[in-house]
């Protein structure tokens, strides 16, 4: 059995015997003599170089993917007698760290106290003695209303710290119900109006294509933030630089968008109260290792893999 690991992440996979292992260049085609092989290991290859694959790779019988989310190897269209399994979890710490910091850095003005810095000007408006909570801005996690959208892994390793910080952790998933005792609703549209802030992990699926649309950002407070964390698709983005625009939410922060890298035209890159990151909340997938060495000695026993995707 021949398996394919990608070469943009190190990783020391304890093959069980008879499994050969090849690392392959992520940015270039299969090497035609690899093209036999039955697992393919996947790590920050779009949709498109993955659906290339599909085709030459005709023995593929298990997709891992080290991403959290497995959009990008569903949307490739691999034969439906693929397994697929996912990297849920590997992403858990660093995406909620990630998180933590667009959001302290945009409810605290870090924008403010960068591009005064580079004026040489000291900030006032933002230093020396400030109400806790002004009218219509939000300065400070305490007391705040946050509800996060998409209500997994990530989530759940998040609540805490903002929990810590003095919010009030509300959660969305598909299902209702308390989960590390956090309430968890399935009515977005309910949790929206008391939202203070508005934390995005949802996938990226056709039916949560421009899921924060006009409409949605209309029912959050002027003064709310957003941060989407999750998939780019999922907002739909000239509705969010229009509600920014106007001032009627507070702010956002953008890990992802929905053409990547943004281009420099992007409205967004002009939009204000905004900050955006180049998709570097989940860049180093923790525990790749173990989980791949784990489920390739469970592929070859013909044992139940983790994180299967269900298709």
């Amino acid at each position: 059995m021949k398996v394919l690991l990608p070469d943009n992440v190190p990783l020391e996979v304890a093959a069980p015997p008879g499994v050969e292992t090849v690392v392959f260049d992520v940015a270039a085609p299969v090497p035609e003599e690899h093209t036999d092989a039955e697992v393919l290991v996947t790590w920050g290859q779009g949709a498109e170089q993955l659906r290339a694959e599909v085709p030459r790779l005709t023995r593929l019988r298990w997709v891992q993917t080290l991403a959290a989310g497995p959009d990008a190897v569903l949307a490739a269209g691999f034969p439906s007698d693929v397994l697929v399994t996912c990297g849920r979890g590997l992403h858990d710490v660093t995406v909620a760290e990630h998180t933590l910091t667009l959001l302290l850095a945009g409810i605290r003005r870090v924008d403010v106290m960068v591009h005064a810095k580079d004026e040489h000007r000291w900030a006032g408006e933002i230093g020396g003695p400030q109400p806790l909570h002004p009218p219509g801005r939000l300065t400070t996690l305490l007391g705040a209303r946050v509800v996060v959208w998409g209500f997994g892994s990530i989530a759940r390793t998040l609540a805490p710290y903002l929990t810590a910080l003095g919010a009030d952790v509300r959660g969305v998933a598909r299902s209702a119900g308390e989960r590390d005792g956090v309430a968890v609703t399935d009515d977005i549209d309910a949790e929206l109006p008391q939202a203070d802030v508005l934390i995005m992990l949802i996938p990226g699926l056709p039916e949560t294509e421009k899921a924060l649309d006009a409409r949605r950002l209309d029912l959050l407070p002027e003064h709310a933030w957003v941060v989407n964390v999750g998939r780019g698709a999922t907002v739909d983005e000239d509705a969010l630089v229009a509600a920014l625009t106007d001032g009627s939410i507070g702010g956002a922060a953008l890990d992802v968008t929905q053409v990547e890298p943004l281009p420099a035209d992007s409205p967004l890159w002009d939009a204000p109260n905004l900050l955006i990151s180049p998709h570097a909340a989940g860049g180093r997938p923790v525990g790749a290792d173990a989980l791949v060495s784990h489920n390739l000695g469970a592929f070859v026993a013909g044992e139940p893999l983790r994180e299967v995707v269900e298709r």
